[in-house]
């Protein structure tokens, strides 16, 4: 464990490890701000890449534009952990909310090569939401309860990655409705954050230390954010496709996303029970190998709709429950500026997983019929025997 055993609140209060954190009002504020970076991802990635296309953009300028999102995300990993300790957590979350909304109604109004600055400064924005809200979440829990919290915390991250294509589907990807509706929830959560009642913890000394130092120090923890993000993001784009390949109806083939993804916001909350009840190590590799076990079995089931429905469910908490469980494992071990970095790193490393996952699935899914599924159980198993090679996260 790196770090000191107290911090102050940013109103100057000191918390020690172990006592009550915080209040409703601060985990609600820290919910909404885990909820609106999944929901920020999730609405502008589809939503910008639509609207590219209808204006005659290449794939390779829209892909372009994409990787402008991730160099907001590499920068912000790199400046979080100098800068937060000197504007505190609330203030940089309030400042990124405010940012994020003033973005994205700057998109239907500005030329097209504007958007490449613009989604610079949304990478930005969803990295510092992403990072701080999982360092805020761990600073309201206490040990007992951490897995618990960070359980919440996944649940509510997982909403607002399904809240963005459900705005899309609602009201439409043409002209700036989406964009307004985003940045309107965006500003609320600001006004929401700033509420005088709200507080988060401050650290006191910069962490000058670079990702990769991090990296190094938490392969495990790396390993596993990697492994969530590229499970979600080939799921979420290849599931309907692959099991439309296997004789489903359009419809039916959507409908296992929301199978998957409520599985995944409805089962964090027991995993996280049982997080704070047994060795968390254990149950990380327990999940995964789970998750390795049910895309084994996607071929069979995928004959069955109700079978295929309830595998789902199942495989969709699992695989995010080691992303819930090692952010409590990450969070029980590290303190302080240490912690941000922690965070920083695995955000960062989340951008990469969700890059390779859709390639390496797409690659699987080129050379056979269940690509996907062999790719996942293979995702699985190497993230559990790559924590039996180093056991310890840090």
């Amino acid at each position: 464990m790196t770090g000191t055993e107290a911090t102050a609140t940013e109103d100057g209060a000191t918390e020690d490890e172990g006592a009550p954190r915080g209040n409703l009002l601060s985990r609600a504020a820290v919910i909404a701000t885990a909820t609106m970076f999944g929901l920020t991802y999730s609405l502008s990635a589809a939503l910008i890449a639509l609207d590219l296309d209808r204006r005659d953009l290449d794939p390779a300028a829209i892909g372009a534009n994409a990787a402008m999102h991730a160099l907001g995300v590499l920068a912000m990993a790199f400046l979080l952990p100098r800068v937060v300790p000197r504007l505190g957590i609330r203030r940089m979350v309030i400042l990124s909310l405010v940012l994020a909304a003033v973005v994205l109604v700057l998109f239907p109004a500005t030329p097209v090569w504007v958007w490449f600055v613009l989604r610079l400064l949304l990478g930005a924005s969803s990295e510092t939401l992403f990072v701080l809200s999982e360092t805020w979440t761990n600073a309201l829990a206490t040990e007992r309860s951490r897995a618990q919290a960070m359980a919440i915390y996944t649940a509510a991250l997982s909403v607002g990655f399904a809240a963005g294509p459900a705005i899309l589907a609602a009201i439409g990807s043409e002209g700036a409705t989406a964009y307004v509706v985003g940045a309107a929830i965006a500003a609320g959560a600001a006004l929401f954050v700033a509420a005088p009642k709200v507080t988060a913890p401050a650290f006191e000394h910069p962490v000058k230390k670079s990702p990769l130092y991090f990296m190094r120090l938490a392969p495990v923890a790396i390993a596993a954010i990697m492994l969530n993000a590229a499970l979600e993001t080939s799921g979420l784009s290849f599931l309907a496709l692959y099991a439309g390949n296997l004789g489903w109806s359009e419809s039916g083939a959507t409908g296992l996303m929301s199978v998957m993804m409520v599985g995944a916001i409805l089962l964090q909350l027991p995993i996280g029970w049982i997080g704070d009840r047994m060795d968390r190590m254990l149950l990380v590799r327990i999940l995964a190998v789970v998750a390795g076990l049910g895309a084994l079995v996607w071929p069979l089931a995928l004959g069955h709709q109700i079978v295929t429905w309830v595998l789902l469910f199942v495989w969709g908490g699992a695989f995010v429950g080691v992303y819930t469980i090692m952010l409590a494992v990450v969070g029980s071990r590290f303190k302080g500026g240490d912690l941000v970095g922690i965070y920083a790193a695995m955000g960062l490393m989340w951008g990469v997983g969700a890059l390779l996952g859709p390639v390496l699935a797409g690659a699987a899914m080129d050379a056979t019929r269940h690509g996907l599924a062999f790719f996942a159980a293979a995702a699985c198993f190497a993230f559990v025997a790559a924590s039996l090679i180093r056991p310890r996260v840090a």
